[in-house]
């Protein structure tokens, strides 16, 4: 499969999503999704000992109806797609499926015998699909199964707002000197380097090989009406590897130290520190994706040592973005996102997910040396898996919890509302020797590995919060400060609001909008 985009989820629920406004033009896409490359899914075996598949391999389900294929497609804007499905049926009858996308059964098409088993054919659907990435299942109706399945091609539309006039234009294949124009595209470093305050740079889809950290220096900033904008081109996905760093402090990916930028829709991976840094103010970061870097995926915090607290990194936005896999080799200090240790105020992260990460989903660390940071607000976020990368591994000297609030006895007043903390290592939230009075509201926290919420001291205001097991035993809830029967914490049963469902998969994505939807077994979650 194709690298995920930064509108890349597990799941999406099933229905219509609000759509972005404003004028675009439609330009069509299609992408080949193989039956045997993660993350689609067989139920059955991956073959090989019929000629004429496209890949390494084609499904073959299991003869049963639980015997479906599955494919995670992606679509950079709501609206009609046009499947083909290569598939060869050599058993002689047809054989009836159910087409479900999202969930939700749309078609029920038959694929007909064709000549032999080594006869491949495709057959067309079409369906409406979500931004971002849907899931498409195809469920035998029968005991006879499915036909060996090839790969899915999708066609799907691509939301591309006409580019800036004056825009400076980046490729994988630009040079220092080239023009910055579509048909001469520059270097990301060079257009960072011309680029003037308000202006906007597109970086075109492909893996940039970075061999260095990236800097957009202090000096270089938009204004609050007309900020720098750092974007993805329209319908594509610019990568930044930095695999040819070593794991070093010194060794980060993109470092953000102007202000009023806007940064969208780029992934950063393998540096060998943080992927993203963000030291400057009033800045959007937007639709990225932070994965298998040496240290924090995304983090804010002072420029330099001298930099004195009045410039601390303040007033930033994280929106729609996702952190994951991030690992150090000591494990312990690698979390998704971090405002920590050296941050001013009126930080927020909104609809962010972090995942999979060695250490903790959400840091917000301090230490007596450098004092308090500001307040820091996480809403409407998802944190999950972390303590684990996806391949399983497991470091014990991560803290491995969800939401870390706090350190050393230093008091600063957080808020986390309407935030879910999913199957985490340790706790779900953790005041984390935080005493001071966090606004802790309408979070979900489920089958953590200890406490789904730990608060041993404090004066925090705790409302409407919840807090469910189903799989893992863990420890009672603690909770010190101001909660009201509003909330329904666990202290050996389920509450009210612990739905069957919310036991069953999780599952994520972002709406065309930006918004963050979640699903537990099937279940949206409205916090």
């Amino acid at each position: 499969m194709q690298l995920r985009s930064v509108m890349a989820c597990v799941s999406l629920v099933a229905g219509a999503l609000v759509a972005l406004s404003g004028t675009t033009a439609q330009a069509a896409t299609t992408t080949r999704y193989e039956a045997e490359t993660s993350p689609a899914v067989c139920t059955g075996t991956i073959d090989s000992d019929w000629t004429g598949y496209s890949g390494s391999g084609f499904c073959n389900g299991t003869n049963a109806t639980s015997g479906y294929a599955q494919f995670t497609v992606n679509a950079a804007t709501a609206g009609t797609a046009t499947l083909n499905v290569r598939f060869a049926n050599g058993a002689g009858t047809a054989r009836p499926a159910s087409l479900a996308v999202n969930g939700t059964t749309v078609q029920t098409p038959s694929f007909e015998a064709t000549a032999a088993w080594s006869t491949w054919v495709t057959k067309t659907l079409t369906v409406s699909l979500n931004a971002g990435s849907n899931t498409v299942r195809l469920t035998p109706t029968t005991a006879a199964g499915l036909p060996n399945v090839d790969y899915l091609e999708a066609t799907t539309a691509d939301s591309t707002t006409p580019p800036a006039g004056g825009a400076l234009y980046v490729s994988p294949s630009g040079t220092d000197g080239a023009a910055g124009t579509q048909s001469a595209p520059t270097t990301l470093t060079s257009a960072i380097g011309r680029v003037a305050a308000g202006g906007t740079i597109y970086l075109r889809g492909g893996t940039y090989a970075q061999p260095s950290t990236v800097t957009v220096p202090a000096t270089s900033s938009g204004t609050a009406s007309a900020p720098t904008t750092l974007s993805a081109y329209p319908g594509e996905t610019p990568v930044l590897n930095f695999s040819a760093q070593s794991e070093s402090s010194s060794n980060r990916g993109l470092q953000l130290f102007g202000s009023y930028w806007h940064v969208y829709g780029i992934v950063v991976e393998h540096a060998g520190d943080n992927g993203i840094y963000v030291g400057g103010s009033h800045n959007v970061i937007e639709r990225t994706v932070t994965r298998y870097n040496h240290d924090t995926g995304l983090q804010l915090g002072r420029i330099a040592s001298s930099t004195p607290a009045a410039q601390w990194p303040s007033d930033n936005l994280i929106l729609s973005a996702e952190s994951h896999d991030n690992a150090d080799s000591d494990g312990e200090d690698a979390d998704g996102f971090a405002a920590k240790l050296t941050t001013g105020t009126g930080n927020v992260f909104r609809y962010a997910v972090s995942h999979h990460n060695i250490d903790d989903g959400w840091d917000l660390y301090t230490k007596t040396d450098t004092g308090a940071i500001g307040p820091v607000t996480v809403e409407d976020s998802l944190s999950y898996g972390n303590g684990t990368l996806s391949d399983g591994t497991v470091n014990t000297n991560g803290d491995r919890n969800g939401y870390k609030l706090g350190g050393d006895d230093i008091a600063v007043n957080h808020v986390v509302r309407r935030s879910i903390a999913y199957r985490n290592g340790h706790h779900g939230f953790t005041y984390n020797s935080n005493p001071g009075s966090m606004a802790v509201s309408n979070n979900l926290s489920v089958d953590n590995a200890e406490r789904n919420y730990s608060w041993d001291a404090g004066t925090s205001v705790f409302r409407t919060n919840t807090s469910c097991r189903y799989n893992v035993s863990g420890s009672n809830d603690k909770t010190v400060g101001d909660a009201d029967g509003t909330n329904q914490f666990w202290t050996g049963t389920n509450g009210s609001r612990c739905v069957s469902s919310y036991g069953g998969a999780l599952a994520w994505s972002f709406a065309s909008n930006g918004q963050l939807v979640v699903t537990l077994g099937g279940t949206k979650v409205t916090l």
